[in-house]
């Protein structure tokens, strides 16, 4: 599920040049972190048009931000995780009035990617992972949906390792039980 992997170094000289204000170096970290966390928005939102506008709030967010980002202190994917992360609290805060379970099933527009996928599983995971806690949701999306290493996780969500796989154990067994109703 990752895209082509970028080499740690040719990452940081990106990043580097990016905080310098170079838009051609920042487009490169665009194009091959978009995808991973569209679709982690996606699975929160389950609405792909808002997804794809709350995706772009979050690259407009880290380049605003690049400037002030110590690299020494979080690497770029658990920055714009956390970014990302925030950007979907504050749309459903905003939202929250006005945000109902069956409208977001009818304006949904898959994409390319969805339509070759089984359209009504998707929908049936993305909403069953909304009925776990947000910290359980957040761990699901980064380990399976986006495929990210027990690390990548700890560090995107700020916790040890040992404390995601508890949370992914619980999230799975959770899950288990809520698709188990789901396709009775």
């Amino acid at each position: 599920m990752k895209q082509s992997s970028l080499s740690d170094l040719a990452e940081k000289g990106y990043l580097d040049r990016a905080i310098q204000g170079d838009t051609k170096a920042y487009g490169v970290l665009y194009t091959h972190y978009l995808e991973e966390i569209h679709r982690y928005i996606y699975y929160r939102v389950i609405n792909q048009a808002e997804a794809e506008d709350l995706t772009e709030t979050v690259f407009i967010k880290a380049w605003d931000a690049l400037p002030r980002f110590e690299s020494s202190k979080v690497n770029l994917r658990a920055w714009l995780y956390r970014i990302a992360h925030n950007t979907v609290i504050d749309f459903y805060r905003t939202k929250r009035s006005t945000v109902e379970l069956s409208s977001q099933q009818h304006d949904r527009q898959p994409s390319l990617e969805h339509q070759i996928q089984t359209l009504e599983d998707n929908r049936g995971l993305a909403l069953a992972i909304q009925t776990l806690d947000e910290k359980l949701q957040q761990v699901v999306l980064c380990r399976f949906v986006n495929g990210l290493s027990h690390a990548e996780t700890a560090e995107i969500m700020g916790l040890k390792e040992g404390h995601v796989r508890v949370l992914q154990l619980r999230a799975l067994q959770k899950l288990r039980l809520v698709l188990e109703k789901q396709y009775e």
